[in-house]
């Protein structure tokens, strides 16, 4: 695959390109229906849709629907909106200026700024994987009965499962990430079923309330949804997974691109959005309805679904959801890690490494929490590791939205004053957010 050389208004010229193992590895078909080359693009959209619906954003789903009902899915709406035109600038500027934005942050800014924004984002990464350590230790004891304690460290051996799964190729990895995807979207569709939630209460829920505002409590639950669905780590990685695609050098083809990989993005994302959605709706169906409004563990929830819904079905499809986005999370935060260590500080270790190395920072907080408070605290510490990446968001989005809107970096590439403007908002929401939750805590 070409890409089109750095313009001058890069303070680095660029180097080895993003993921170099895999880099313009598929290829686009020319001369071929519209169809077909867009099919070339299908991939790397379902690996973003991945952290949109990780065991991070389950704990705050959960939460968010047995103590508010359908309220927050005006949220998670909300959330999944942003999501959809971030990642499309993530994609705008892979194609635009061949660079992953951990590439670009390290040729556009002095050290001074680029290390910061860094350890920034290895931060997110670590609170992304400590959700994913904890939500598939939850997996495997609710399914198999290992305990939490033993889980964690079982959870360490997900490095051979993406040994195997990079060997095999690229197109490989995608495949087995939107299985999963598969199978977790139809284990909420019969819980939703059972569940048989009030759909007028449902299409309510999807308009705004100023409640979430005036409510600290809500407010907390929907910046941690915020969190968990606009990912800091999603960024990172969708920049550098769609220039897997070879796509061709002249304006064209980079514009067909741009096209294509935002239309793969958007469509995942919106079956992102119904997977969230039903997490919310089967917790506000079953748990508030009931009158179970605090609801902050996942083995609490699957606990209550066998009683409340009748039967073992229930529980156990949640379970085996768990586990599979638990599985699908480790790879796409072990292929973000990589992009981030890479493009940032030019430093390349074997995927295994980087792996084991985040995996064990990530488990000693989750066992600490569980040696010391017991299982009961890892809901907590799940919607915590939530608004942590919400406030890591904007160390993300601000250098996304200065580089795609910028002519001189991005050439014909560069993103329209409209969806500039409207991904500006997004950032200032964020940031004003994320300051009026800090001055809440801070009084109450």
């Amino acid at each position: 695959m070409s890409n089109p050389e750095a313009p001058p208004a890069w303070r680095q010229e660029r180097t080895a390109p993003s993921l170099s193992e895999v880099f313009g590895s598929i290829v686009v078909p020319r001369g071929t229906s519209r169809l077909r080359r867009f099919m070339a693009f299908v991939g790397p959209g379902y690996l973003v849709a991945v952290g949109y619906m990780d065991p991070g954003n389950w704990a705050t789903s959960l939460a968010g629907g047995a103590k508010f009902g359908y309220a927050l899915l005006s949220v998670a709406l909300l959330s999944n909106i942003m999501a959809i035109l971030l990642q499309s600038l993530c994609a705008r500027l892979a194609i635009g200026s061949g660079r992953d934005l951990a590439q670009a942050c390290r040729d556009a800014y002095p050290r001074w700024i680029s290390v910061p924004l860094w350890l920034f984002a290895e931060a997110a990464i670590i609170a992304t994987d400590l959700a994913e350590v904890i939500g598939t230790a939850i997996g495997l004891n609710l399914l198999f009965g290992i305990p939490l304690e033993i889980g964690i460290f079982l959870t360490a051996g997900d490095v051979f499962l993406i040994l195997w799964l990079q060997n095999r190729g690229f197109r490989k990895v995608e495949a087995v990430v939107i299985a999963l995807l598969g199978v977790i979207a139809a284990c909420f569709l019969v819980q939703i079923a059972m569940a048989d939630p009030d759909w007028n209460a449902v299409i309510r829920g999807f308009a705004p309330s100023v409640e979430i505002l005036r409510n600290p409590d809500m407010l907390y639950i929907a910046l941690g949804i915020i969190g968990a669905t606009v990912m800091p780590h999603n960024l990172y990685l969708h920049s550098g997974i769609v220039q897997t695609r070879a796509w061709g050098a002249d304006p064209a083809s980079r514009h067909e691109a741009l096209r294509h990989a935002t239309w793969d993005s958007t469509i995942a994302l919106m079956l992102a959005l119904l997977i969230n959605a039903s997490i919310l709706i089967l917790a506000a169906a079953t748990f508030h309805a009931s009158g179970n409004h605090e609801i902050v563990e996942i083995d609490q929830a699957h606990a209550l679904l066998s009683p409340l819904l009748g039967g073992s079905l229930a529980p156990t499809l949640f379970g085996v959801a768990l586990l599979a986005c638990g599985l699908n999370a480790t790879v796409t935060a072990t292929m973000a890690g990589q992009i981030v260590m890479e493009g940032f500080i030019a430093f390349r270790i074997s995927p295994a490494l980087r792996r084991l190395i985040a995996r064990s920072v990530a488990i000693v907080p989750a066992l600490v929490v569980i040696l010391i408070w017991g299982a009961s605290e890892t809901g907590k510490l799940l919607i915590l590791s939530q608004v942590v990446l919400s406030f890591q968001l904007p160390f993300a989005i601000v250098p996304l939205v200065m580089f795609t809107a910028s002519k001189a970096k991005m050439g014909d590439m560069v993103a329209p004053r409209w969806l500039t403007a409207v991904a500006a908002l997004i950032a200032v929401t964020i940031i004003g957010l994320n300051l009026h939750l800090l001055g809440s805590l801070l009084i109450g």
